[in-house]
């Protein structure tokens, strides 16, 4: 070991001669991806941004009103504010030097450290101005203070010149920065591109509702087919609402408004706004665009874990008022998921994650954002109860989606390491292939026992089903889950449920209700029609889907047997069948499995002598008809249900109860 050591010492040398001390600004010209994040496009455009985020800082402190961004010929770009301008007086721990030559020569030097110049901003390293300044080419910085303009250039970060004084200025304030980047850094080819630049200096004046952001562009910097027009004012008084309204383009959403608002949230000046929709169809135009004092945060962050936390404990604190208990399933990507959302924060002495500021790291901010946003979104909820339901009802419908999904991967992962079990109580049949096989869903297991005397083995399945199953519209998702008769029927059918159903996977052609002729039997056959229209959807529409007819009477004189489905139709046999003299022995049958397996075979089982009624949606609009039509009579709310019984009590002729 001792060997090693001494040769790896005698074969390469490392004296203090090796150190080498960076000074000034050029340890960001060497390593600039420690400052920018690398040299490519998006680095290149944070430099634009940097500048850019300075001006908005004046415009938040309450000391600019006007931003200007130029993109000129060149490919140099001209970022102008009207506010105090940088100081130029001497510094005073560089008494040769001005504070603008400081402050664009010296990493971490800067008016934000202190906290009496800015109470938020978003330029808190001390490195923006100095960072752009060493990676230009050129910069030229003019200053207006007190009615007299200075200027100064610089070369790659190394001052060209003296602070020159041009003179007295009159109705002119603020700082002007014209830089173009070091092409020896990111390239000869690097050029600012028009319409990110335009695109952030939008998202700048919808931040900030107070600023006009004056937008302009060199018809020889613009792309052929860019976006960013030549010149433009852009100034919106209505902040993130006018925001997110551009961004949907006028879609509908949930409720039919937005949830839009700001807050004050210390006596520091921290300030939240907000802008929240939630688009009707989806089409995944939901997005999450976070700020934290106008600097994008496309990470996320802490804030972003406020606005979730707060959007669910609103949710569900609205759902106990409303007595929707169902709501205890929502979780944060949930709520998020399909919204469409901006977030601003104004936070005093925020805490980034690296210096491209791309994830908020302040633990602060979720406190106070969750707070903020629970407590307007409560209010918000509760002031209009109609479309406040309606947005919950849309959220849990997503989060039962989701868990409906869950379970569907952990039956395919248990399906694939183990053979498909089959529930115990079905009769199935020998036929390997689903051509020309049916499964008879049958009421209880006397009728089943009769159903499976009766059945054809090789191409009729039994599969009896214990009373009423439960009714799916109106259930929720864990109960559904629970339910051992739902999820035989399932398993038994095998194309699984809602986005999950592969009719390649359906186990038989056939799939035939087979209920008892009276009130209750049409009742659990409501319930499973219910269940496949929406569970399998794709199931009914492509005509799988049948109705038994097993009759409710039989009527037999001498020779002669026939069998009623109801009153009307044993009428009808009396007046044609059976007319004449002579008494018929009229029996009625209370259910399926009172009926011999003759008798059940005869009547509703053999496809020779059987009447089967297929379950068809129809078209397009009847099947939209239908579906607005279940949600009324078999829904959560029983107010419709109500309704519709009130509209047509005056037509019921005759009440079997």
């Amino acid at each position: 070991m001792a060997d090693l050591f001494s040769t790896a010492a005698t074969s390469e040398t490392y004296t203090a001669t090796d150190i080498e001390v960076l000074e000034g600004l050029e340890p960001v010209r060497r390593r600039p991806g420690m400052y920018i994040g690398g040299t490519d496009e998006a680095a290149l455009h944070h430099l634009a941004a940097e500048i850019l985020d300075n001006a908005m800082d004046e415009a938040v402190a309450g000391h600019a009103q006007r931003i200007e961004l130029t993109v000129q010929a060149d490919g140099a770009v001209t970022v102008s504010d009207n506010g105090r301008g940088i100081p130029i007086d001497p510094h005073p721990k560089f008494p040769d030097r001005s504070a603008l030559e400081v402050i664009l020569t010296t990493l971490h030097s800067g008016g934000k450290f202190g906290g009496s110049a800015y109470k938020t901003s978003g330029g808190l390293h001390g490195v923006g101005l100095s960072v752009v300044n060493a990676l230009s080419a050129r910069l030229v910085v003019e200053v207006a203070r007190e009615r007299t303009l200075y200027r100064q250039s610089y070369a790659r970060g190394a001052p060209a010149g003296t602070l020159e004084c041009l003179g007295a200025v009159s109705n002119r304030r603020g700082t002007t920065i014209t830089f173009l980047p070091d092409p020896d850094i990111f390239g000869r080819s690097a050029r600012f591109d028009p319409d990110q630049l335009y695109r952030m200096a939008r998202s700048k004046a919808y931040l900030f509702a107070g600023v006009e952001v004056r937008w302009r562009c060199d018809q020889a910097a613009q792309r052929p087919d860019g976006e960013a027009p030549t010149a433009a004012t852009l100034h919106f008084p209505g902040g993130l609402a006018d925001y997110l309204r551009d961004r949907l383009d006028d879609q509908a959403i949930v409720g039919g408004r937005p949830f839009c608002g700001s807050a004050s949230l210390n006596d520091a000046g921290a300030r939240l706004d907000w802008a929240i929709g939630w688009p009707q169809h989806g089409n995944g135009s939901g997005f999450l665009r976070s700020y934290c004092n106008t600097i994008p945060t496309p990470q996320g962050g802490t804030h972003e874990t406020g606005l979730r936390m707060g959007l669910v404990r609103a949710l569900r604190s609205f759902a106990e008022l409303t007595g929707q208990k169902r709501a205890s399933v929502i979780t944060a990507d949930d709520a998020m998921g399909g919204a469409a959302a901006i977030l601003s924060l104004f936070l005093r002495d925020p805490q980034f994650q690296g210096q491209t500021k791309e994830r908020l790291t302040s633990a602060e901010a979720t406190r106070l954002v969750e707070s903020a946003i629970k407590d307007h979104f409560e209010h918000w909820l509760s002031a209009d109860p109609a479309a406040g339901g309606v947005l919950l009802s849309t959220i849990i419908e997503v989060a039962e989606e989701r868990i409906r999904r869950r379970s569907a991967r952990e039956t395919e992962r248990k399906s694939a390491t183990r053979r498909l079990r089959l529930p115990g109580k079905l009769a199935d049949c020998t036929r390997a292939d689903a051509a020309g096989t049916e499964v008879f869903l049958v009421e209880g297991d006397s009728a089943g026992g009769t159903a499976k005397t009766a059945r054809v083995r090789d191409t009729q399945a039994i599969l009896p089903l214990r009373g009423k199953i439960m009714n799916v519209a109106s259930a929720s998702v864990e109960k559904l889950a629970a339910n051992q008769e739902i999820a035989d029927l399932t398993l038994a059918l095998g194309c699984g449920t809602r986005d999950q159903c592969d009719l390649g996977k359906l186990r038989y052609e056939r799939v035939i209700i087979m209920t008892d002729a009276d009130v209750d039997g049409a009742h659990i056959a409501a319930l499973l029609i219910t269940f496949f229209h929406r569970e399998m959807a794709p199931l009914v529409r492509a005509g799988h889907l049948f109705l038994a007819q097993p009759p409710l009477y039989r009527l037999a004189r001498g020779g002669t047997v026939r069998y009623a489905r109801d009153d009307a139709h044993r009428e009808h046999l009396m007046a044609t069948a059976f007319r004449g003299s002579g008494k018929v022995e009229i029996g009625r049958f209370k259910g399926l499995g009172e009926m011999s397996a003759a008798q059940l075979r005869e009547t509703t089982m053999d496809p020779a002598t059987r009447t089967l009624l297929r379950v068809d949606p129809g078209t397009a609009d009847a099947a939209k008809s239908a579906d607005r039509l279940v949600d009324r009579l078999m829904g959560r709310k029983s107010e419709p249900r109500l309704r519709f019984i009130e509209e047509h009590a005056a037509s019921v002729d005759a009440l079997d109860i």
